[in-house]
């Protein structure tokens, strides 16, 4: 990193801040001494201006539609690699070798069981309980299960930790599924890559044989990629933020959770499929498109727009493409969802009232119509998310706890309320 610095004047006083430049996109102005020397604090609701953190994971540049995992796009990641691939990469920092992959695939596989006590445990929700209630609790759990890896200050105890999360989150995750819909669980199964056993627990039923289709398997290892992490967002930031605590990995997981359990958030899939069925039909569309751009209604366009992205999200792109394949394989050839989809994103692309408001086409507006054709409801959309994200938590924990530079998160406040007042008896308030 290079470092420059700025002049910071407030009233007659001029203090210098040192500015540091990252390999790629903004430099930032380190105002980590601004309140010793100056008195002040900085104000930045939602954080937008502010780097809470130096990071070497992912890099997003949201005017050019790019998105790198360690420096490698996307788009490469998603056509050529798996995503237990991506998760070595965003862990270790690098692809893996041959023998490398083959030993992190085996330590995943053979860490997806999770304590038998843990059936007890789901048996005391609700049938009706939302899947994503049920995994903040069985993923916070887990340190009540396995005791011997919630010992930050040791490395080894954080990677056996990092493997089990990324194991077993999966199965947790069908288990939610599996008691939500009232059938028993399946137990994983060794022989099986990581996405097929997901689709085997979550569909796979005692009274006969279940053969994963590799169509979807694929499809949803992709979608697993596309998900596997993106920079300092809100959960992400939830995750540094609990474990800048010193809180144990598995429940700062539980927290990222939580966070993502927002519809802003990871709920924005199940928000843009709803949209579409709203619509109804292709022929309805100029109607809603007039609604969207009327700033005295309430409805919404749903998956158009990104916080970050002020172009295509190049997720979005895969996204496309991988929805085709998975209607073609089920042969849904008319998916009159689809089609208001396509017809949608043909509007945003070309009408001038999207491309001033840079509204285009975002991730979250074909992964429902996909999660959907694959057969998961849409309350189990947000858990997949989960599924996908735990490993680009558990990376950015892991490299948060080993920055020497880290301290506990305090943001500060701009105070608007009362000043001092005296206290007074109940005799003498009136």
């Amino acid at each position: 990193m290079s470092a420059a610095s700025t002049s910071v004047k407030i009233g007659d006083n001029s203090q210098e801040m040192p500015v540091k430049s990252g390999t790629v996109g903004p430099s930032v102005i380190d105002i980590s001494k601004l309140y010793a020397q100056t008195g002040m604090f900085t104000y930045d609701p939602g954080f937008t201006s502010t780097a809470a953190c130096e990071s070497k994971i992912t890099y997003i540049d949201g005017d050019e539609g790019v998105l790198l995992y360690r420096g490698f796009p996307i788009e490469q990641l998603a056509e050529h690699g798996d995503f237990l691939e991506t998760c070595y990469l965003l862990l270790y920092g690098e692809l893996p070798t041959a023998a490398q992959k083959s030993d992190f695939d085996y330590r995943v596989t053979r860490h997806t069981m999770v304590h038998d006590q843990m059936q007890r445990f789901f048996q005391g929700f609700r049938r009706d309980a939302h899947p994503m209630a049920v995994m903040v609790a069985a993923v916070g759990a887990l340190s009540a299960f396995y005791h011997d890896s919630t010992d930050i200050t040791d490395a080894h105890q954080r990677m056996i930790a990092s493997m089990r999360m990324i194991a077993k989150v999966p199965t947790l995750a069908a288990m939610a599924y599996k008691y939500h819909i009232g059938q028993p669980f399946v137990y994983p199964l060794n022989e099986l890559d990581y996405t097929s056993n997901f689709l085997r627990m979550c569909f796979a039923v005692p009274a006969e044989d279940y053969k994963v289709n590799q169509v979807l398997s694929r499809a949803l290892d992709r979608i697993f990629i596309l998900h596997a992490d993106h920079e300092q967002n809100a959960s992400t930031s939830t995750v540094r933020l609990a474990g800048s605590s010193g809180a144990n990995p598995f429940a700062c997981i539980a927290a990222g959770i939580a966070c993502l359990w927002g519809p802003a958030h990871g709920g924005a899939n199940e928000a843009a499929l709803k949209m579409l069925e709203e619509i109804g039909h292709v022929d309805n569309i100029p109607k809603f498109i007039a609604k969207a751009k009327d700033k005295n209604d309430p409805f919404r366009l749903m998956g158009f727009g990104h916080r970050v992205y002020k172009n295509y999200d190049p997720r979005a792109k895969i996204m496309q493409k991988t929805a085709h394949e998975v209607l073609a394989e089920l042969g849904i050839k008319d998916d009159p969802l689809l089609d208001i989809a396509i017809e949608l994103e043909r509007i945003a692309l070309h009408d001038e009232y999207f491309i001033e408001k840079k509204l285009y086409p975002n991730v979250d507006f074909y992964s429902g119509i996909t999660l959907k054709a694959m057969g998961f409801p849409t309350e189990m959309f947000t858990v997949l998310f989960a599924v996908a994200r735990t490993v680009g938590w558990i990376a950015q924990w892991k490299e948060m706890i080993e920055d020497p530079s880290q301290k506990i998160g305090r943001p500060r406040q701009l105070y608007t309320g009362a000043t001092r007042r005296e206290y007074t008896t109940t005799a003498q308030r009136r």
